[in-house]
């Protein structure tokens, strides 16, 4: 079959499957509604786990389907896609692409190899430390993008000292880099879509502000980082070994003090950057049980005045406004910055919220929820275990953006028939959607690497099982307790 056959079968499938739907299979006699639902969500599925087309064009399709299946009006639809979730991913950004233009992430990774570079094992564990920290706060293909010259550059040098010891090492150092800047990305709600997307969806559906960015790293970040331990002990074991192999890490402090002392614009970079994160951390109150740590927002009216939204947009707004010591006349970020914010992404986020809008419009939560509710019987860690298993599987084909999406409204349905908390079983489900780590293309930062000819397919298979498997055991165990 050729290329373009295959294509055009795909692309007709979506539609195919859709017609199919709403002529065979009427889900409530005498209410069309929840079945045109039902039909537009299995089209966008399909085209989103093919990508047939663009997934950023699928994205448009709710805004066109919706209204025309009389869900809702374009006006509604039109209004998911600008949700307030979608500015904090916006500052966010921005503050990335300010921290990238300067160099401030070299700095970092170079200076924790400097600093543990002794072995192999302490290189191999200076990588996914530098590449987890920095996902948390940039986006996972940024992150492995902007490190992966470093890390060549690491392999080139380990070769030249011993060049037959050395291919495995390399091809465990990039799948390292990968996996680490997946692991990241869980930590924080600005590390990657996903936690994002279910940010908004819970703080709009389920509860009022009840989700911010300190209360997400109280259980994202031991999440992240017991399975990124977890995931070092499996590279460790599969392209390193136990036994000691010293390195020479004086290349490491050469290539650090090549960069010179710290540009005037990297330490500002650096205070807006802790000066986020600060305030993200502070924004709402704490509760440490002994005391209650009462958070700035409380001070300037509360919730509907500020958001973390709010605080990412001031930050990454505020570069275009500090002007740079050596580009004289000009500031940290200029107008043609904006051209790197992925807008595609962002217009993602709001597809997600109008599929959302329209399962709760056209009645099919509620279809959902009347049969999803013997489930309720089972005992939650294998309801979320299962859960966490079908996402983890679903993410390694398709989007992790576009499963979460999918997954998030049926969730929603479920914990409503079952009695289920929505943050014990959708919270772990999104973690999952960021699972993916056995195939080249289950998720960018996968075919980063596997583009630089070091890794083996098989490689990748091997070693991404084991870290599924832990990444579903410690998803399901800990989002359990935590929760």
């Amino acid at each position: 079959m050729s290329k373009g056959l295959k294509n055009i079968l795909l692309i007709v499938g979506g539609p195919l499957l859709a017609l199919l739907m709403v002529l065979f299979g009427n889900l409530t006699p005498g209410n069309m509604q929840p079945t045109y639902m039902a039909a537009i969500t299995l089209w966008i599925a399909w085209w989103w786990m093919t990508e047939a087309v663009s997934i950023t064009v699928t994205a448009l399709l709710p805004f066109i389907l919706i209204p025309f299946a009389g869900i809702a009006d374009p006006q509604t639809i039109a209004l998911q896609y600008m949700d307030q979730a979608i500015f904090l991913f916006l500052g966010g950004f921005l503050i990335s692409i300010g921290i990238e233009k300067w160099g401030l992430h070299k700095r970092l990774s170079l200076g924790v190899l400097a600093f543990i570079g002794s072995s192999r094992a302490r290189v191999l564990f200076g990588v996914m430390f530098a590449t987890y920290f920095v996902s948390m706060w940039i986006s996972n293909t940024a992150t492995v993008l902007m490190l992966i010259p470093a890390v060549l550059g690491i392999v080139k040098h380990i070769g030249a000292e011993n060049e037959d010891r050395t291919k495995k090492f390399s091809s465990g150092l990039m799948i390292a880099l990968a996996y680490a800047g997946t692991i990241g990305g869980m930590a924080t709600l600005v590390g990657t879509p996903t936690n994002t997307i279910f940010y908004s969806y819970y703080n709009k559906n389920i509860a009022p502000d009840g989700l911010n960015f300190t209360n997400w790293f109280a259980i994202g970040f031991p999440i992240s980082i017991v399975l990124l331990m977890a995931v070092f002990f499996v590279m460790l074991y599969m392209f390193v070994g136990f036994k000691k192999q010293p390195l020479d890490k004086r290349y490491f402090i050469n290539q650090y003090k090549t960069l010179g002392r710290m540009a005037a614009e990297e330490k500002m970079i650096t205070a807006v950057f802790a000066t986020t994160a600060i305030l993200w951390f502070t924004r709402a109150d704490i509760d440490f049980g002994s005391f209650a740590f009462k958070g700035w927002g409380t001070l300037v009216g509360g919730n509907p005045r500020v958001h973390d939204s709010t605080v990412s947009v001031v930050m990454g707004s505020l570069l275009f406004l500090i002007p740079s010591k050596n580009n004289k006349g000009s500031t940290l970020l200029v107008a043609d910055d904006f051209k790197k914010v992925p807008y595609s992404v962002l217009l993602l986020f709001g597809s997600g919220f109008a599929l959302a809008k329209g399962f709760e419009l056209s009645g099919l939560s509620v279809w959902l929820a009347g049969h999803l509710a013997n489930i309720g019987s089972l005992h939650p860690l294998l309801i979320i275990c299962c859960i966490v298993t079908i996402v983890c599987i679903i993410s390694e084909f398709a989007s992790n953006v576009a499963s979460i999406q999918l997954a998030l409204p049926i969730l929603a349905s479920l914990c409503a028939s079952t009695g289920l908390d929505p943050l014990e079983v959708m919270l772990p489900a999104t973690l999952a959607a960021s699972l993916g780590f056995m195939l080249p293309v289950a998720t960018a930062p996968n075919t980063i690497v596997y583009g630089t000819g070091y890794i083996k397919t098989g490689q990748m298979v091997r070693a991404g099982f084991w870290a599924d498997f832990f990444g579903i055991l410690i998803i399901s165990v800990l989002c359990w307790l935590l929760l």
